[in-house]
């Protein structure tokens, strides 16, 4: 397969979360060989013994199970040592989840059949954002503090880890703690990795502005930690619809959808930053 991607006039190509280790061999041998040339691994690469389907969120850096944690760290290591043999630049990695409800395929769902103007959707929407504050803290934590086991381990092999933005409401970071996240982590080991495909579907929720999202990006890494953009697998749902807007006093805010006032700014514009006022405590 790589050499039919060389031959399609591509240099480089991304190992996914779904190479086996029985195909390391050849990838190395056409590696070593100069016939392609590896950018970025994406976690776990290769797949943990055992696993023989993609499943980038096998183990969680988030999860409250220790023994769960210790095997994202293993797998881990192996995806930064796999990335250094194979002289690629970056991992995308997955910072977990936090353990709750699933509302992403519910709100999905009602989006597809045109009820996200609705007071139910209006509901969930609210329920969504207090669950997760409620519960995100410890689950923070633990991914933080993985990541920065990880910083070490990338730093001296020369690996950049790419934070990737996620599609479920219930991954990390949230869309609201992103620059609070890389303020964290100001290494420039640590970068942004954008998935248009996974930000276009939050967008279509109305939970974040994409290309305003992907902004914010820009000017929190700077020039050292440019974002880093890719082409999504996964296709945007409800792309064909109008963004909307909301009517804040102070700030508009394209693709968003109307939650009630306070909340929708608590929630969104003061979380990002986007105007001058601030969140209230504890947002």
């Amino acid at each position: 397969m790589l050499r039919e991607i060389r031959d399609l006039g591509f240099e480089y190509a991304e190992l996914s979360h779904g190479i086996r280790i029985s195909l390391l061999p050849g990838i190395i041998e056409a590696v070593d060989a100069g016939e392609i040339r590896i950018s970025t691994l994406h976690n776990f690469c290769p797949l943990p013994i055992g696993v023989n389907h993609a499943n980038p969120n096998l183990f969680g850096f988030s999860s409250l199970d220790a023994r769960e944690r210790e095997n994202a760290w293993r797998y881990s290591i192996k995806t930064i040592e796999t990335a250094q043999r194979l002289k690629a630049r970056l991992v995308v990695l997955h910072m977990g989840c936090i353990d709750m409800k699933d509302y992403t395929d519910k709100l999905i769902e009602m989006v597809g059949a045109g009820l996200n103007q609705t007071p139910k959707y209006e509901k969930l929407c609210a329920e969504v954002i207090d669950k997760r504050e409620q519960k995100k803290e410890r689950h923070v934590q633990l991914g933080g503090e993985m990541l920065a086991r990880l910083v070490e381990e990338a730093d001296v092999r020369g690996i950049q880890l790419g934070i990737e933005n996620r599609e479920a409401l219930e991954e990390l970071p949230l869309e609201s703690d992103f620059t609070l996240f890389f303020r964290e982590f100001p290494s420039p080991t640590v970068c942004y990795w954008h998935d248009t495909g996974h930000a276009q579907i939050k967008a279509n929720l109305g939970f974040i502005h994409h290309a305003m999202h992907l902004g914010q990006r820009t000017e929190v890494h700077g020039m050292m930690n440019e974002p880093q953009v890719h082409s999504s697998c996964h296709a945007p749902r409800f792309a064909d619809r109008a963004p909307r807007r909301i009517s804040h006093p102070r700030c508009s805010v394209p693709g968003t959808r109307p939650l009630s006032a306070r909340l929708r700014h608590d929630r969104f514009c003061g979380a990002q930053g986007l105007c001058e006022d601030r969140p209230h405590q504890g947002v």
